[in-house]
C-alpha cells in the first residue's frame, strides 16, 4: 500500500486539463496515492475512470468573487479531512486553500504555475481584482519552496517578482504516434475539403472572430473547426450565423481530452492566434500548441515568444502579422495551397513530436516530489 497520498487541486471540473492529468500520473507512477480535486458544474461531462481517485464539488456559486471564497472555503476543509502527505496547487486561484492546509498539516505543497494568472485577459482592466489577488500572492508566493512553471518566460516573471527558485516543467503532451483521425464526414464535412482546427477554450481575444471572418476570404475549400467551449461559446455561434458562415464553421462543444486527439488527426491546420492583450497570452505556451505538433499537424499562430521559438527551430508552421481576417485568410491559403512547404512541416514536426513530449518532462517532476 501506498505511505505517501498526493491531493491535485484545480478550479476546474476536470474534464479536459491534460496538465493535471499527467502530473497525477506521474505521482501514481512514483508511489503516490492520489487524488485530483476539482469542481462539478451543471454542463459537465460524466468523467472516465483514470489510474487515480477524482473527486468534484458542486458549489453554491459558478463564477466572480464569491465562487473563489465558496471554492478555497470547501477546498480548505476537504484538505483537511482527508490524508495527504504532498498537496499539489495549480495556480492562484487554488493556492490559499493549499497553503493554509499544508501549513497546518505541516506537509509539502507544490505549486504549479500554469500561467501568469494575474496577467489573464479577464482580469485585464479589473484593479481592484487584480489588487486582491496581488494581495494574497504577495503573502504565500514568498513562502513557497517547490514551484514550477510550464514555461521559462512565466518563470521568468515568477522569480523577478518573488525571488522563488522556479522549476520549468514545460506543458508537453505524452508522446503519440499512429492512432486514427475522425471521420470529416461526422462533423458534415467532405473528404476532399481541408480542416482549419481551433481546439481549447473559447474565451475571450483568442482571435476566433477573426478567423470566422477569414473563411469569407478563403480561396481553398476548408472548413473552420472550433473543438471546445467557454464563456464566448453561445456569441461566437451567433456571430457566425450573422456574419452568415455557418456552413464554414463547425462547434464541436467540449471534449473530454482522451478523445481530442482524434479530433486533432483530422485537421490540417491548427490555430493558436491569440491576441497580445496580456503578459499571460504574450508568454503562453498553449496546450492546443503544443497538441498540433503531436498529432503532425502545421500550426499557423501569434509571434509569441515560447511559441515563436519552437517554431522557428523546427520550421513547422507560419506566424499571422495582424488579426486582420484577409491577412489571415492569406496566411491559411499560402500554408494549405503549397503541397511541397506542407509536407517540409509534417516531415519538421516529426522530429518536434520526438523531443517536446512528457516523457522528457516528467522525470524532472519525479525528481522534485521525490527529494
Amino acid at each position: 500500500m501506498p505511505v505517501n497520498f498526493a491531493i491535485v487541486c484545480v478550479t476546474n471540473d476536470l474534464t479536459t486539463d491534460q496538465r493535471v492529468d499527467r502530473t497525477c500520473l506521474t505521482l501514481t507512477d512514483v508511489g503516490f496515492s492520489v487524488v485530483l480535486v476539482g469542481r462539478k458544474q451543471k454542463q459537465s461531462l460524466p468523467l472516465k475512470p483514470r489510474a487515480y481517485q477524482l473527486h468534484r464539488m458542486r458549489l453554491g456559486f459558478n463564477k466572480g468573487p464569491l465562487f473563489y471564497a465558496n471554492y478555497n472555503l470547501r477546498l480548505f476543509f476537504y484538505l483537511l479531512t482527508h490524508k495527504s502527505t504532498l498537496i499539489v496547487s495549480n495556480d492562484l486561484d487554488t493556492l490559499p486553500a493549499c497553503y493554509l492546509a499544508a501549513v497546518f498539516k505541516r506537509v509539502r505543497l507544490l505549486h504549479d504555475c500554469h500561467e501568469y494568472f494575474r496577467g489573464v485577459p479577464e482580469l485585464v482592466g479589473r484593479k481592484a481584482t487584480r489588487r486582491i489577488w496581488k494581495w494574497i500572492e504577495d503573502r504565500i508566493f514568498p513562502k513557497l519552496n517547490l514551484v514550477t512553471a510550464v514555461n521559462a518566460s512565466i518563470a521568468k516573471l515568477y522569480s523577478e517578482e518573488y525571488g522563488n527558485a522556479i522549476v520549468v516543467i514545460r506543458n508537453v503532451p505524452f508522446r503519440k504516434s499512429g492512432g486514427e483521425a475522425i471521420p470529416k464526414e461526422s462533423l458534415g464535412i467532405l473528404p476532399h475539403q481541408k480542416v482549419i482546427l481551433y481546439q481549447g477554450a473559447v474565451n475571450l481575444d483568442r482571435g476566433l472572430e477573426e478567423a470566422i471572418l477569414a473563411m469569407k476570404f478563403l480561396r481553398c475549400d476548408a472548413r473552420l473547426v472550433i473543438a471546445g467551449t467557454g464563456d464566448k461559446f453561445e456569441e461566437l455561434q451567433e456571430f457566425v450565423t450573422k456574419e452568415k458562415v455557418p456552413g464554414k464553421v463547425i462547434f464541436t462543444g467540449q471534449i473530454p481530452f482522451q478523445e481530442l486527439y482524434h479530433y486533432t488527426l483530422m485537421a490540417d491546420i491548427g490555430l493558436s492566434i491569440e491576441k497580445d492583450v496580456s503578459l499571460n497570452y504574450h508568454f503562453a505556451l498553449p496546450n492546443k500548441f503544443l497538441d498540433y505538433i503531436q498529432a503532425n499537424v502545421p500550426v499557423l499562430i501569434s509571434p509569441f515568444p515560447e511559441m515563436k521559438a519552437i517554431l522557428d527551430h523546427y520550421f513547422i508552421g507560419e506566424v499571422i502579422e495582424n488579426h486582420d481576417p484577409e491577412h489571415i485568410a492569406a496566411k491559411i491559403d499560402g500554408m494549405l495551397l503549397n503541397e511541397a512547404r506542407l509536407e517540409l512541416f509534417h516531415k519538421n514536426l516529426l522530429r518536434a513530436a520526438e523531443e517536446l513530449c512528457w516523457e522528457k518532462e516528467a522525470p524532472t517532476l519525479r525528481e522534485m516530489v521525490r527529494t
